[in-house]
């Protein structure tokens, strides 16, 4: 009778919580159970870890095997407890040295042939491990992946016999190696393919350096799909700490074998995606398009064209920055910081206010059309604005403001580095305390943004965004105080929500 204790890693959300397997041999008629609420992947791997021990030329006790993976009321999911078990029995049986086990963290799927297979994950395990003070093992072409960590002690091993090997320190595992993470500029489509727009592109440059949500209104062909997906290409490239956020998230929920993603993210959910699709969820719970879009855009055309209940579920992501996903089984908690670009028709045919073509619609249409987004939705969009139709001129000769991509940027990144210097974080982020602190009015201005909101009638939380677009249109000019000009251009983009939509 023997007892052996093996370390891994579950997968809940974005986080690696610790599991401990422990594997007990005993007499009695040959059987072999695992407990500590697996589910049926979980249980599977009873067959796949005899096979892989056999097929290893090991010797498969012939007793009775119980395998407890603890905490017991923590799900486990998929075949990352393969390797884990199978080295468990190893050690209990006496065929490997179970006092090398304590210093490693193994994850890894077994073939039958005691191949190891990729899973998902690594990353989030990896960052947990490190801060346990173990090594970590985990299958080849999980390697890179889980050396973004920086720590020296991820190994990689392609079979159950190189695991033994190293345990049994005949021969020691090559040392993980991250794949090249490019520093350069990515290949984003360019600002300057849009022509004419001038407004729409100072808008998005306003949103681009302060972090702030922004809805496009106007007709068809007006470039408000174009403008949107040149929004990456004008933010800041992401720190390493954003990226390996962006990573693990990717990590979690990627197809096992696709490439992580390092670059801000541009999600482009199609109209018809559920609020399980968006938000995330599953009887697995995997990271939705607004987890998906973390530190990068979330882009969502024809806005009116989403179910109403799917759109209503951005509101709290958009305050809290998180998405929290509650089941039966437990919570799970994903982040949510991402930018917020709509852009919708002002009427189902699309020509309403066009002076060019009729609108078809009657006023009911136009009215139910303009009803599916909600009041509370807009109050969290920072900058609406209308688009007109461009003259055939503009559209045949290049327009005279035509600036590319990187010419923006760098002012972006003069605007954001200003943000950064004075509260360590983005004018979109800014608390109502630190408003009050970082947006102080003369009382001229003071003045003109009370009226303004109460002929506008707007809500005290658009009374502060108006703060935080201002506090950002003075950091682009360099300026300390915030001043008239650019209260009244604040003031400009929230309008729209009363005249237009």
């Amino acid at each position: 009778m023997s007892l052996a204790v093996v370390f891994t890693r579950a997968s809940a959300g974005v986080e690696a919580p610790l599991v401990t397997v422990e594997t007990h041999l005993s007499n009695g008629l040959p059987a072999f159970h695992i407990v500590g609420l697996p589910e049926t992947a979980v249980k599977e791997s009873r067959d796949r870890v005899r096979s892989a021990i056999i097929n290893s030329h090991f010797e498969f006790p012939a007793g009775r095997i119980t395998v407890n993976l603890a905490p017991a009321d923590l799900p486990k999911e998929g075949g990352r407890f393969d390797l884990a078990i199978a080295l468990g029995i190893l050690a209990a049986a006496g065929q490997i040295p179970s006092e090398a086990l304590c210093n490693f963290e193994f994850l890894g799927e077994l073939a039958l042939t005691g191949e190891l297979r990729p899973i998902r994950g690594s990353l989030s395990a990896a960052l947990a491990c490190t801060d346990s003070g173990r090594c970590l093992i985990v299958p080849t072409a999980n390697g890179a992946e889980a050396a973004l960590t920086g720590n020296s002690g991820v190994f990689i091993a392609q079979h159950l016999l190189q695991v033994c090997a190293h345990l049994h320190r005949h021969q020691s595992l090559p040392v993980a190696v991250a794949e090249a993470v490019p520093t350069n500029s990515f290949n984003y489509p360019d600002l300057n393919d849009v022509r004419g727009q001038g407004q729409a592109k100072r808008a998005l440059e306003i949103a681009a350096s302060g972090g702030h949500n922004l809805l496009l209104c106007g007709p068809p062909g007006t470039g408000k799909t174009m403008l949107a997906s040149r929004l990456p290409g004008i933010l800041p490239a992401l720190s390493r700490a954003e990226m390996l956020e962006v990573a693990v998230i990717f990590s979690a929920s990627k197809q096992v074998g696709q490439p992580l993603v390092y670059r801000r993210p541009f999600r482009n959910p199609h109209h018809t995606a559920s609020a399980v699709a968006l938000v995330g969820g599953g009887s697995q719970p995997r990271p939705g398009e607004i987890s998906l879009a973390h530190r990068g855009v979330l882009f969502l055309d024809e806005l009116p064209e989403f179910q109403r209940q799917v759109l209503e579920v951005l509101r709290e992501p958009l305050e809290s920055g998180e998405i929290l996903i509650s089941r039966a089984s437990g919570q799970v908690r994903y982040p949510a910081h991402f930018q917020l670009v709509a852009a919708m028709n002002p009427c189902p045919c699309g020509y309403f206010g066009d002076s060019d073509r009729a609108c078809r619609c009657t006023a009911d249409n136009v009215r139910r059309y303009r009803n599916k987004i909600s009041g509370p939705l807009l109050d969290r969009i920072d900058l609406q604005l209308a688009l007109s139709r461009l003259p055939a001129s503009a559209i045949r000769q290049p327009s005279i403001d035509i600036e590319p991509s990187a010419t923006v940027r760098e002012r972006v990144l003069l605007a954001r580095q200003v943000q950064l210097d004075r509260q360590r974080k983005t004018n979109a982020n800014l608390t109502i305390k630190e408003l009050e602190h970082w947006c102080s009015l003369s009382n001229t201005s003071q003045q003109l943004l009370e009226a303004a909101v109460t002929r506008l009638k707007l809500s005290p939380r658009a009374y502060h965004r108006i703060l935080r677009v201002a506090r950002t249109i003075a950091d682009m000019t360099q300026t300390t105080a915030i001043e008239d000009s650019h209260l009244l251009e604040a003031i400009g983009y929230r309008a729209l929500d009363r005249e237009i939509l």
